[in-house]
C-alpha cells in the first residue's frame, strides 16, 4: 500500500484517499467514531489507543473538521452498508435460542 502526504503532519492518504494516522493503520474515521459514540477527550482517546501520540491525535481531529463533511458522509455510508449486511443476514443461531427462552428481546 502506497501512501501519500497531507498537510496535516500526521495524516497520509492510502491508495483508496482514505486517510489514515500516521504509522498506522488506524482510519480517521475510526478515531473519530470514538468521539461521536463516547464523547472522549484527545487525552482520553490517548488512553485508549496507546500506540497513538497526543500530536497524532490532535491532527486527526484537526483534519476531521477540516473535512467534516466528506467525512461524515463517508461514515454515513459505511453505517448503512453496515446495517444493509446485518438486514441480510437475519436473526442468528444463538440470538433466536436466546430469544425463544426469553432472555432477550
Amino acid at each position: 500500500m502506497s501512501l501519500t502526504a497531507t498537510e496535516y503532519k500526521y495524516i497520509e492518504l492510502d491508495d483508496k484517499n482514505v486517510p489514515i494516522v500516521q504509522g498506522t493503520t488506524m482510519k480517521v474515521v475510526e478515531l473519530i467514531t470514538s468521539v461521536k459514540a463516547y464523547q472522549l477527550s484527545p487525552e482520553e482517546l490517548l488512553e485508549i489507543y496507546p500506540h497513538l501520540t497526543l500530536s497524532k491525535i490532535y491532527s486527526a481531529l484537526a483534519y476531521y473538521w477540516d473535512n467534516k463533511q466528506e467525512l461524515d458522509a463517508d461514515m454515513q455510508r459505511r453505517f448503512e452498508y453496515a446495517e444493509k449486511l446485518r438486514l441480510e443476514a437475519g436473526e442468528s443461531p444463538l440470538a433466536k435460542k436466546l430469544r425463544d427462552r426469553g432472555l432477550i428481546k
